[in-house]
């Protein structure tokens, strides 16, 4: 049971579960699956029942007004999707590795993946058998995409329904839990993505007998706002952050698009779900990190230093460097673009030096509006850094990776820096073999709801593919096919440029753990960069008096720039030349 639990059932130390559900717009609700029961009203809305004969593996649903049967929504396993039956899970697992008790923040490379497309398979058991690469490749930590129950076969994730179960798709919570365990036995943190901005559009029904779980007076890009003033509300995503940092040893999480979450009165959801995920921390003595997705900059929110953050979070997904790198590596200036393309080295020195690029900036793509917050004394440590993630690109219209939109070279460029730089890296499955599949869009929605997915794709990209032959149509989310064409092709490892590609970023990832990991805890505060003729220079200053500094010729010219003094020490490629190819990296430590 996860601490000061309230919802889903509860296995009882004698014997027996007890079900609850909060149900405040209904008259009665009854049991019905495994065996049936009435369920006596409680105050606040509360109905609750105990079953002596329940335990693992019973299933069940609740009977609302005797008109319709729902799962329960802190269902624990949906073996037969989102409109079957709830199955009791006894959170027994045998953990091999139960004193594992994660890895500093410090030492933090992240690879996020989508269990459905990362193997053939598509299940938590094959992702084992790739765990051996992903830790001699040099990464510490993965990041799984949103597991929280969604409709049908296929999904990124982020229509998740029923956020307390692992979708079955991908395998049982057994599995589940057998893939962190083999994680933490090869040194590996594994990190879930969470949604508290929305439910998906198929499958809730808390609308029908909890609609004070949401609010008419706010709206978010998906429906009405999940209103967090309500205690049941809020309590049901902090437990179920609880449930999958306690019930299957996550590392940490990271929340999705936290700016589409309506925060009326104080404390916040989001201070109180961190003060909770701390208490959880202390008590263990687990490192457990948080981390946002926040498009509103907000720098407030962030303390990387802080073991056990109260109220804060560790680090941020930091879209303004990838924004800048894109704009630079791509040339694109549509959408967001358009607030990096005009000046995208400068941007990407200022996402070096200070973290965010827009800290109260006006925003041509948001028609002149401020956005962000100063950054500049946050640690490097409150920035995951990124040059692909599936957001961008996923949310392109094909799916293209960046290996198919920019030179190999300026890629190597932009790898160099990031897997260097004293910021946490974040990669996207396959981006450390140049991976060539895409990782398009795609659902498994039916009906009305499927084609209007189908519709609304097709319209969000209408006009900017004119010159496409006709042949050439935007995939079609919900085809099979689809899905299919994002699914890695391990054998690309043993296959040139991908090998080579491979070799490179282990190379960079030793270099890493070896030089730059014992100097992030002395660099407290941000760093500097700046351009010089078309040079980029950076550097960070640690408490020792040892400088990590960078330069890069970021351009297809070759370029000229000051060799470094004598007491330079070399870390990756050259800083004594003065000739710099075109994408030439250098990276050196001085002082100390």
């Amino acid at each position: 049971m996860t601490p000061a639990q309230r919802f889903g059932p509860r296995l009882e130390p004698g014997g027996g579960v007890t079900f609850r559900l909060w149900a405040p717009a209904v008259k009665s609700v009854a049991l019905t699956g495994d065996a049936v029961a009435a369920m006596v009203p409680q105050a606040g809305g509360w109905f609750e029942c105990f079953v002596p004969q329940a335990g693992p593996g019973f299933r069940y649903s609740y009977r609302i007004d005797d008109e319709i049967d729902v799962p329960d929504p802190a269902s624990h396993f949906q073996p037969a999707d989102v409109f079957g039956p709830s199955e009791v899970i006894a959170h027994d697992f045998a953990w091999q590795t139960a004193d594992w008790r994660g890895r500093p923040w410090a030492d933090t490379v992240l690879l996020e993946l989508h269990v459905g497309t990362f193997t053939p398979e598509g299940t938590y058991r094959a992702a084992i058998e790739k765990l051996d690469h992903i830790a001699a490749t040099g990464i510490t930590a993965i990041e799984l995409m949103p597991l929280a129950d969604f409709p049908g076969r296929r999904n990124w994730g982020y229509d998740g329904v029923l956020w307390y179960a692992p979708d079955s798709a991908y395998g049982c919570p057994e599995d589940l839990k057998a893939l962190i365990d083999a994680a933490h036995a090869r040194g590996l943190m594994l990190l879930l993505d969470v949604v508290y901005n929305h439910f998906g559009p198929e499958g809730n029904f808390l609308g029908r007998y909890a609609p004070a779980f949401f609010t008419a007076q706010h709206h978010t890009p998906w429906g009405a706002a999940i209103d967090y003033r309500i205690e049941e509300v809020r309590a049901f995503a902090i437990e179920n952050a609880l449930h999958w940092l306690s019930h299957y040893r996550f590392d940490g999480l990271r929340l999705d698009a936290v700016h589409a979450i309506v925060e009326p009165g104080k404390p916040s959801m989001l201070e109180a779900l961190s003060r909770s995920v701390g208490e959880l921390a202390a008590a263990s003595g687990r490192h457990i990190h948080l981390v946002l997705e926040n498009d509103d900059n907000i720098a407030a929110l962030l303390d990387p230093a802080t073991e056990v953050p109260a109220g804060r979070y560790r680090a941020q997904w930091n879209d303004d460097y990838h924004h800048a790198w894109h704009a630079l590596l791509t040339r694109e200036d549509r959408g967001y673009y358009i607030d990096y393309a005009e000046a995208a080295q400068t941007h990407l020195a200022r996402a070096l030096a200070e973290g965010f690029v827009y800290q109260g900036d006006a925003s041509t793509h948001r028609k002149g509006a401020r956005r962000g917050e100063p950054s500049a004394h946050l640690s490097p440590a409150a920035f995951v850094n990124f040059i692909q993630n599936h957001d961008q690109i996923g949310n392109r219209a094909f799916g293209e990776r960046l290996s198919t939109l920019a030179k190999p070279e300026a890629i190597e460029a932009a790898l160099a820096i990031t897997l260097l730089a004293p910021f946490p890296p974040l990669m996207f499955m396959g981006e450390e073999w140049g991976a060539t599949q895409p990782f398009p869009f795609f659902c498994d929605f039916t009906g009305d709801l499927g084609e209007a997915v189908r519709r609304g794709r097709a319209a969000e990209f209408e006009g900017q593919f004119k010159d496409l032959p006709a042949d050439t149509p935007i995939p079609d989310p919900l085809a099979p096919e689809t899905f299919r064409s994002g699914v890695l092709d391990w054998g690309d490892l043993a296959r040139e440029p991908h090998a080579t590609r491979l070799a490179l970023v282990r190379a960079l990832l030793t270099i890493r753990q070896d030089i730059v990991v014992p100097l992030l805890a002395g660099i407290n505060g941000g760093g500097r960069a700046a351009l010089d003729d078309g040079v980029l220079h950076a550097s960070w200053r640690c408490r020792d008096g040892t400088t990590l500094a960078l330069r890069a010729n970021l351009s297809d010219d070759a370029a000229e720039a000051a060799p470094m003094g004598d007491t330079s020490r070399p870390v990756w490629g050259d800083p004594f030349r003065r000739a710099l190819a075109p994408w030439a990296v250098d990276w050196w430590l001085e002082g100390g």
